[in-house]
């Protein structure tokens, strides 16, 4: 499981839709029901873009 620092957690957003980002194992994950994009975490650096996130399961 990969580890972020609480407080880079905090103030992370989705770039999409700007919500909130919780930790869900190895991905970042927007909270929002709307939007729910899920980024990949890569030598414990989150990558924050949204070409790079998948779409979540519908």
């Amino acid at each position: 499981m990969a580890t972020i620092d609480q407080t880079l957690l905090e103030i992370l957003a989705c770039p999409k839709c700007k919500s909130k980002v919780v930790l869900e194992g190895e991905r970042i994950v927007c909270t929002s029901t709307r939007c729910g994009l899920r980024f990949p975490i890569r030598d414990g650096i989150p990558v924050m873009l949204i070409e790079e996130a998948e779409q979540p399961a519908r």
